[in-house]
């Protein structure tokens, strides 16, 4: 009954953690959250008033399929203040998220049997999505000793003549880490010399503590046009059951990405669309208070883990998540996956929620969010701790 793209794709295992978050809470346990990859905020009260009064404006009609005009200028305006970057209002796509617009962004691009390179750790949608429009994922394998970052090295033994994008995460989920000019520029640009697109994600930029963003389309004219720049307001704004992604390229791909939208579902809601002009051009405080919040609860996990001393992290630099090494668990535990059985153990018996490693490709990893209450953190940690110690003195 199923085609082979349906019956061979994996559900999201992110999904599935909060699944099971919210089974052991309809039964009544207190589930500590720190799995979840949703800002903790509310949508600021200024975007919210600018959707009902949409509402009341009857903006509830069709509008043109790639995005409303003026939700368009305003992303312009926004990537040229904040990043730099000059595009028109037809280089722009709005999308029902960023998923949306990836997906929009491949169906343009990937034929049958082109290979899309994904450095592990990934966010875990990626390789389905490749899967789901007929291409090859080619996971690479990054480092550990920096920062799992991918880099030339890592990338060259997988690089063919199928090799038709690679996917960057720019601030990672499910790391924290950042990539510098630096590194962009070398990474970059020797891919964009062999015709290699690049598909920029880069929901979490918003989100940086240490270091300024460097947006990949300001390196050169040449990466700019060989980018698909993805960006959103889910976590920017705390926006992330209103659905509303955007991607950002040339011309003649954003005219592609924006003929597939019409065909499979047109605009996002309309009522969405106008409260996102309002979250891009009147939220910067209510962003900036967000930012300082998750650093705030940022700096507390690097001390709390440097003060342990027992397991390792990557330190984050943007995002709000942390990488937490549990591969010396390994000794202690004879499973199948490490972090599958690290993370049950977690929520069934300490009801605290981590998310796997292995959902991400990296089995000796779990990844924690801190898009929650510093009390959450704090006792969610003490928790770990526990199990930690009492696993490796047994």
């Amino acid at each position: 009954m199923l085609s082979k793209r349906a019956s061979t794709i994996t559900p999201s295992i992110t999904l599935g953690i909060s699944s099971k978050v919210k089974e052991l809470k309809a039964k009544g346990e207190t589930i500590i959250n720190l799995s979840i990859g949703e800002p903790d905020f509310l949508t600021p009260d200024k975007v919210k008033e600018a959707g009902k009064k949409a509402i009341d404006d009857n903006i509830t009609k069709y509008d043109a399929a790639s995005g409303n005009l003026e939700l368009k200028k305003a992303i312009c305006e926004k990537l040229e203040k904040e990043n730099g970057l000059h595009y028109d209002t037809d280089q722009v796509v709005i999308s029902s998220g960023a998923k949306h617009s990836i997906t929009n962004a491949l169906l343009a691009t990937i034929n049958p049997g082109d290979e899309v390179l994904i450095p592990i750790p990934y966010w875990v949608s990626y390789p389905e999505m490749v899967r789901l429009v007929g291409g090859e994922p080619i996971l690479v394998q990054t480092k550990k000793e920096n920062g799992f970052k991918v880099t030339l090295e890592d990338i060259e033994p997988h690089l063919s003549d199928k090799t038709r994008m690679i996917i960057l995460t720019n601030p990672s989920n499910p790391t924290g880490n950042v990539f510098n000019k630096e590194e962009l520029q070398k990474l970059v640009g020797a891919l964009v010399e062999k015709n290699i697109l690049i598909l920029a994600d880069e929901i979490y930029e918003r989100v940086v503590y240490d270091e300024p963003f460097t947006s990949i389309p300001t390196l050169s004219e040449d990466i700019y046009n060989h980018t698909i720049l993805i960006n959103g307001l889910s976590k920017s704004a705390s926006m992330t059951g209103w659905r509303l992604g955007y991607s950002a390229s040339n011309k003649e791909l954003a005219k592609a990405m924006g003929s597939i939208q019409s065909h499979l579902t047109s605009h996002p809601s309309t009522i969405t669309q106008a409260a996102s002009i309002t979250a891009l051009r009147q939220c910067d405080e209510e962003i900036k208070h967000m930012v300082a919040t998750y650093k705030e609860r940022r700096d507390l996990i690097l001390d709390f883990f440097k003060d342990w001393g027992r397991l390792d992290i990557i330190p984050p630099v943007g995002a709000f998540y942390v990488f937490v090494d549990i591969g010396p668990l390994a000794e202690k535990i004879k499973e199948d996956s490490l972090s599958l059985k690290v993370c049950d153990d977690m929520i069934e018996e300490h009801k605290v929620a981590f998310v796997p490693g292995i959902g991400f490709g990296q089995d000796d990893f779990l990844r924690l969010s801190y898009a929650a209450s510093l009390e959450d953190i704090k006792e969610g940690l003490k928790r770990f701790k526990t199990y930690v110690e009492n696993l490796l003195e047994d």
